[in-house]
């Protein structure tokens, strides 16, 4: 993961255009073949897409801002060091610039005086570069002169580009919505936490997954545009609520930070549940937050006419973290730990979700004998023994035909790997049976 954020660190990526492309062209490179489906969706120049249309094309190729008086190829800003020096949708502009007109041109970070910081505008409806306080600074103290400027970029009409990686379930899938959905952002140039984690932990989430020997959902990664890619999406998957179990944004997986889940809009899907119990029994330090219509995707799939049950999952959140839109989210911020701990998280939470299961216990009447089974010997053998057959006694006791293990994992208090563990000898015994069919978004709280 963190070899793949590297590569694709450095990368002039944008709502439109060629870094996206070439992004998603590394992703299916790094992604199986014969384990899913991978599809590039190209959505034209002002196709309407739900309230919006998509934007022209935006690309750029190169900027920078000299001094005439100094010595020739000396840049002032150049985009070849950083490509958040240009205004993400510049128009493009090629002449000379008075100091007087320039300076309401340049961004700035003042509170990160090193820093440059990421900013935005709608393709060629503004021009500018984006500089630290300190360039500006020195820029401010030469005085009144004319500069060179240069944004070669074009505005023309092109597409909007998303990609989809469809994993299809290889056992039976429960009855009625039996798809999972797993988004990213693919839109932000260099920025390490905000922008790259995200892919990297969903690429290698899909790769897990893929050798999953059994699935029984249908899991769909989506790497899109923030905003517009994942609009985009929703316009041509206006279906998507009658197959959508739940989801899963990923943004800012890649620093040390504690971990942050958003519920989704609805609050209490399984994906909600299962995210929370498998954060609550880590023992990783987290926040869970309830739903809000901001941030990333997350409100786009929750929008009440879509209503999905996607919630978000991140380490440190956008906008809380110093570095945040500004060049210092570079690679120093970003772990081989924190990525794995994100992977980690994300496929307990699906492991939950595969396993997860309504059962009924046969021997109701008091407490069954478990020594002929052989059950007791197992624990004795375990050095968990004890908290083994805790979660024997909680399944037997809580398996009346109307609780999922996610519900008796939340009840008990105990981690759903050892109520699962549990069920399954349990039903190995006899002393359960397994409804596979049952609707899962039914389990019972209580």
């Amino acid at each position: 993961m963190l070899a793949l954020l590297t590569e694709l660190f450095p990368i002039c990526r944008a709502k439109t255009g060629a870094g996206v492309r070439e992004s998603l062209a590394l992703l299916a490179d790094r992604l199986p073949t014969g384990g899913g489906e991978w599809t590039m969706t190209e959505v034209p120049t002002g196709t309407p897409i739900l309230d919006w249309e998509v934007p022209p094309e935006w690309n750029v190729r190169d900027a920078f801002l000299r001094d005439p008086a100094d010595p020739p190829g000396v840049r002032l800003v150049d985009f070849g060091e950083s490509n958040l020096h240009v205004l993400s949708g510049s128009a493009p502009v090629d002449r000379r610039v008075s100091w007087s007109e320039l300076q309401g041109r340049l961004r700035t970070a003042p509170g990160r005086p090193a820093d440059v910081p990421f900013r935005t505008c709608e393709p060629g409806a503004d021009w500018g570069l984006c500089v630290s306080q300190e360039q500006y600074d020195e820029l401010a103290a030469r005085g009144e002169r004319e500069y060179e400027l240069r944004v070669d970029a074009t505005v023309a009409d092109g597409s909007l580009t998303y990609a989809e990686f469809v994993l299809p379930p290889t056992a039976p899938a429960p009855d009625g919505p039996n798809e999972v959905l797993i988004s990213t952002h693919v839109c932000h140039p260099s920025l390490a936490h905000d922008g790259v984690s995200g892919i990297a932990v969903a690429t290698e989430l899909a790769r897990t997954l893929v050798e999953r020997p059994r699935r029984r959902f249908s899991y769909r990664f989506l790497f899109a545009p923030a905003t517009v890619g994942a609009i985009a999406w929703l316009a041509g998957n206006r279906d998507c609520a009658d197959r959508m179990f739940g989801g899963l944004t990923l943004a800012c997986c890649g620093d040390d930070g504690p971990f942050t889940l958003r519920r989704s809009r609805r609050g209490d899907s399984p994906v909600d549940r299962a995210a929370a119990h498998v954060l609550k029994t880590s023992g990783e330090p987290h926040e869970v937050r309830e739903f809000a219509p901001f941030g990333y995707d997350q409100r786009q799939f929750c929008s009440p006419g879509f209503d999905l049950p996607v919630a978000a999952l991140s380490r440190t959140p956008d906008g809380e973290y110093p570095e945040y839109h500004t060049s210092a989210d570079d690679l120093s911020l970003v772990s081989a730990a924190g990525l794995a701990g994100a992977l980690g998280v994300c496929a307990a939470v699906f492991d939950v979700l595969e396993r997860d299961r309504t059962c009924r216990n046969l021997k109701p009447f008091g407490e069954p004998r478990l020594g002929p089974s052989g059950l007791y010997a197992a624990f004795g053998a375990d050095p968990a023994g004890a908290a083994a057959q805790r979660a024997v006694q909680w399944v037997l006791n809580l398996s009346d035909g109307s609780r999922s293990l996610l519900a008796i994992a939340e009840r008990s208090g105990l981690p759903f790997a050892a109520v699962a563990a549990a069920a399954d000898a349990l039903l190995a015994h006899g002393f359960l049976t397994d409804d596979r069919s049952a609707d899962l978004s039914l389990g019972s709280h209580t």
